[in-house]
């Protein structure tokens, strides 16, 4: 589709479409439409599928009739009210881990750069431990513990782009700055573990590992709110991080404040970030992982906001899935996800070492 005389030609071999709306104009490839579309197709499928596994089955046409009202009292409460809140949570945290880390690695130009090793998701662990640790256990309510890991999150964000904040921000010293506050709120956790009763340390270690066991529509909604500002502002900003690819200079002789651009790109990635481990824990390597699994699906030169969001949400949906009904036993999902994520964080680094020598 091509409207407008001025609009851009298509390279030769890179098949496309030339999209031009008012003054912008766009080549959209097949593979960027698709790979989104394919992913939103994978996730309504294990949703649905998800919905009705559990200690009491219930068929998917069951399901698809509960969810448009025509279900029984008993399917209702168990649908909505057990399996909903958890499916929600599931896929919006990953779909806020994954546009969080397409913006932190198409920022830094480094595949591992990521919330888990920027120390953001190591600020929350420090904010819930230490709510769990140091407020006498019972004491802290259910809504305590994700308001402190939200705030240790927004913390570390803030001393992140504090220390990194040069009359700018460079990406190599993102990366740095992010694993000497890593190496920090790994201490620590530790030092509060050490130190807490045996049942608070149990309770931590679980929060830690990332979990969506017992989510109910109170950790869903702040979330989906926050990301109703967020993402927009993420599609905003990935326009002006499309331009910083070019380099400082090039950025400022095309028009884009510098300063400004790379400041709203780093707190959106953090504001995405903050929330979505407060509401589920650190689900670790998503925000690692998916952008480069959606970059080389799509074909593109940098990780793609939309896919890399949509393949988040997949991967913690599904890995929910798996560690709920398919395990001999259930497992935090955290703990599957970094499974899954260890060999390829490992793959990465032999990769850039090989192309180093």
């Amino acid at each position: 589709m091509s409207v407008g005389a001025a609009a851009p030609p298509v390279p030769p071999g890179r098949p496309g479409i030339v999209v031009r709306i008012g003054p912008a104009s766009g080549i959209v490839r097949w593979r960027q439409v698709a790979v989104p579309l394919g992913a939103v197709a994978v996730l309504v499928l294990l949703s649905a599928v998800g919905l009705g596994r559990g200690d009491f089955p219930i068929s998917v046409p069951d399901v698809l009739r509960t969810l448009v009202g025509l279900g029984d009292g008993t399917q209702d409460f168990i649908i909505l009210e057990l399996r909903a809140p958890r499916i929600v949570v599931g896929l919006l945290v990953g779909l806020a881990l994954g546009v969080a880390g397409a913006l932190f690695q198409t920022f830094a130009r480094n595949p591992l750069a990521s919330p888990d090793t920027l120390g953001i998701t190591m600020g929350a662990s420090v904010g819930a431990v230490g709510a769990i640790v140091l407020a006498a256990g019972g004491a802290v309510s259910g809504l305590g513990i994700p308001l402190a890991a939200l705030l240790g999150a927004l913390l570390v964000g803030v001393l992140l782009f504090v220390l990194t904040w040069r009359a700018g921000i460079d990406g190599y010293r993102l990366v740095l700055v992010g694993i000497a506050l890593w190496s920090v709120g790994t201490a620590l956790v530790d030092w509060l573990l050490t130190n807490a009763e045996i049942y608070d340390a149990a309770a931590a270690y679980v929060w830690i590992t990332g979990s969506l066991n017992a989510r109910t529509w109170d950790h869903a909604l702040p979330l989906a709110v926050a990301l109703a500002v967020l993402l927009p502002l993420a599609v905003a900003a990935s326009r002006a991080l499309g331009v910083l690819q070019f380099g400082d200079d090039t950025a400022r002789g095309l028009g884009v404040r510098l300063q400004t651009a790379q400041a709203a790109v780093v707190l959106v990635a953090i504001g995405c970030v903050a929330f979505a481990v407060s509401a589920a824990g650190p689900i670790t390597f998503v925000a690692l992982v998916v952008p480069q699994i959606a970059v080389r699906l799509t074909g593109g030169s940098r990780p793609p906001l939309l896919a890399s969001g949509l393949l988040g949400a997949v991967l913690v949906v599904g890995a929910d899935l798996v560690t709920r009904t398919v395990l001999p036993e259930a497992l935090p999902v955290g703990i599957l996800t970094a499974v899954l994520g260890a060999p390829y964080l490992l793959w990465l680094l032999v990769r850039g070492r090989r192309q180093f020598t």
